[in-house]
């Protein structure tokens, strides 16, 4: 295979760039080892920035997130919900940082302003009757699987290629360039290279193992975060606590849920990244004096993502590294025709793709400027079913009467599951059931894949698209992928609900006997 660049990573970094890229007209194919926001693009909260959270930490970083949220607001609106947000300080919190918090705002020209209390409250009932300050904001909550699908749906209308289950095993590095990009197809086994004149590194978390394979070197500090998603939308607003940059103070509403956390866990490589009991517990025992709901609601699954940060001048804490984006131009590694684009955040996202774009341009010698600043991002059929509440509208609203619901808690139907799977363009990959759940709200409900995931894997087999044991294996890879954001939130109903998911899995269908398998539905 031939282009003129070559994209790795198909997270929103990569799929933006490759958008950008096709949009000044210059031939690209973007190559996923996984699918789409297969890292920390799926990983993280889903926080579209003010620029608050930065305002004391990392000026330039608040800046870029205020001015790129403001873009992506107006520019894709279907992506983001605009929520506004607050900054709550509860008794015991930093009162020096509370009196210099609009101050440090002004400086980086993120809006706020103050609120009283019972203004706060009565915005968020949920909050604490112990806040001793708090502030309005501009953030609002994102969903990032719409916005690489659309991303990517409008680079392939321009002519972009795009190719899932391909690993990356070798460069081959010939005279200071690479000449071929050497894959492994993950469905087939079969290897197969591609030619390219420039390889751009947009692998996020993985970008030191993948320069490393063209002799290059970044220094990466792998910061796992993990999160928690409550059964209900605990609030109408992004919720932060006030004050320095800490684990378990944001809480993000998105669609029907609540995401709450983060953490921050220095791990030894990104493959190794998992949400644990203890930091589900330590997440609700410091978030709930924010929000004392947090102590009693329920949690369907926790999810853990690993932020790339990039260490300049010798190691650091992950809270202390700057959350920045590093463009790298590896002519200093004596590879001249290779760029790695990493770290940054999912609200700078196409601020970095139009940097490397530039970056890209101007050693293809491409007289062309960036359009995405100012370009619309059209809304596409590939990401409309990661809308939560589309299933039920589109089903009362448009069903005919040999429509069935597969997946009840988020009334996905028969008819979104064939629109999904036609969307895929013949790329199933080693899982279409993990394909079809990253695409729709398909196992995301109260029951976690318990009911939907024995449902859809019927359809694939009444369709064709498995047969003989594959579609069993498909779903012994969907459960367990379900099953390990399930398990750090064990206690109460979740308890009740794994009970009767053995039951159904295990005790009527013999699954825990199943060959081992990946997350990804390949045999290990």
């Amino acid at each position: 295979m031939e282009t003129r660049v070559l994209i790795l990573g198909g997270g929103a970094t990569g799929t933006g760039l490759a958008r950008d890229l096709a949009l000044r007209g210059v031939d690209c194919l973007l190559a996923e080892r996984r699918d789409i926001n297969a890292g920390a693009s799926g990983g993280n909260h889903g926080l579209l920035h003010s620029g608050a959270r930065y305002v004391a930490s990392d000026a330039a970083a608040a800046v870029e997130c205020r001015e790129e949220g403001e873009l992506l607001k107006r520019l894709a609106p279907q992506c983001i919900e605009d929520t506004g947000g607050l900054f709550v300080a509860v008794e015991g919190d930093d009162e020096n940082y509370i009196a210099n918090f609009e101050s440090m705002c002004a400086a980086s020209t993120v809006p706020t302003r103050p609120l009283d209390l019972a203004e706060a409250r009565h915005l968020e009932p949920t909050l604490s009757d112990k806040l001793i300050a708090a502030y309005a904001t501009e953030d609002a909550s994102v969903d990032p699987f719409m916005l690489s699908l659309d991303n990517l749906a409008q680079a392939v209308d321009r002519g972009a290629r795009y190719l899932r289950n391909a690993k990356l095993v070798e460069f081959e590095v010939d005279g200071g360039r690479i000449r071929r990009s050497v894959f492994l197809n993950q469905t087939t086994g079969e290897r197969f290279a591609v030619e390219a004149e420039i390889v751009v590194n947009a692998t996020g978390a993985w970008a030191g193992m993948v320069a490393a394979l063209a002799g290059a070197h970044i220094d990466i500090l792998y910061s796992s975060g993990s999160l928690l998603v409550t059964q209900d939308r605990l609030t109408t607003r992004v919720v932060n606590r006030l004050r320095k940059a800490a684990d378990s103070d944001i809480l993000v509403p998105g669609g029907t849920v609540s995401v709450l956390g983060t953490t921050s866990v220095t791990i030894d490589s990104p493959d190794l990244c998992r949400p644990t009991v203890a930091e589900a517990d330590a997440i609700i025992d410091d978030a709930r004096a924010m929000i004392p709901v947090l102590e009693t609601t329920r949690y369907i699954r926790a999810y853990a993502g690993v932020r790339p940060l990039v260490l300049v001048g010798g190691s650091g804490d992950a809270r202390s590294v700057s959350r920045n984006f590093s463009l790298i131009d590896h002519e200093k590694d004596n590879v001249d025709n290779f760029v790695t684009i990493t770290g940054g955040k999912l609200t700078t996202y196409r601020l970095m793709a139009e940097r490397t774009g530039d970056l890209v341009c101007a050693k293809l010698g491409v007289d062309a400027s960036c359009t995405t600043r100012t370009e619309p991002l059209p809304a596409s059929t590939k990401g409309e079913w990661t809308e939560p509440g589309l299933g039920p509208r589109r089903w009362i609203g448009e069903r005919d009467g040999d429509d069935i619901i597969l997946c009840e808690c988020e009334m996905v139907s028969r008819k979104a599951v064939n629109q999904i799977i036609e969307g895929m363009d013949g790329q199933y990959g080693s899982s279409l059931l993990n394909s079809i759940g990253l695409r729709s709200r398909v196992g995301k409900g109260p029951c976690q894949g318990g009911f939907c995931g024995l449902r859809v894997t019927g359809h694939l087999y009444d369709e064709g698209y498995v047969s003989e044991r594959r579609g069993v294996h498909e779903m012994h890879a969907f459960t367990r992928r379900r099953w390990r954001g399930l398990r750090p939130v064990l206690w109460g109903l979740p308890l009740v609900q794994a009970d009767l998911q053995e039951a159904l899995y295990c005790g009527a269908l013999d699954l825990e006997l199943e060959a081992d398998v990946r997350d990804d539905g390949g045999d290990l």
